[in-house]
């Protein structure tokens, strides 16, 4: 994994699962900018349709005893990627949307 890559994170105690730019790696834990997974469909109406000000990705640091798995949010075969359906229905890359933030 590389920094910046777009990765769901999978943590247990509580179970969710987190999409987004990773912004860091430790021996604590990992830092990046996401939503739970579950959020995703909301976050894509709040993109296309904002009520007032752009919503960006909070950041958040999770601590590596809650970390499960990192996975690269990539496409499997003809499924596509969180990021590629992000970039179809938004119309521009999830990196290119957050630079607004940066």
């Amino acid at each position: 994994m590389q920094l910046n890559s777009i990765v769901i994170v999978s943590l247990h105690t509580p179970r969710e699962k987190v999409w987004g730019e990773l912004l860091d790696v430790s021996t604590a834990g990992i830092t990046m900018r996401g939503i739970d997974l579950n959020s995703f469909d909301d976050f894509i109406r709040q993109v296309l349709h904002p009520e007032g000000d752009r919503v960006g990705l909070p950041t958040v640091f999770f601590p590596m005893q809650r970390i499960e798995r990192i996975a690269l949010d990539e496409p499997t075969g003809s499924i596509p990627s969180m990021a590629d359906l992000f970039e179809r229905r938004v119309g521009r890359s999830l990196k290119d949307y957050l630079t607004l933030f940066a």
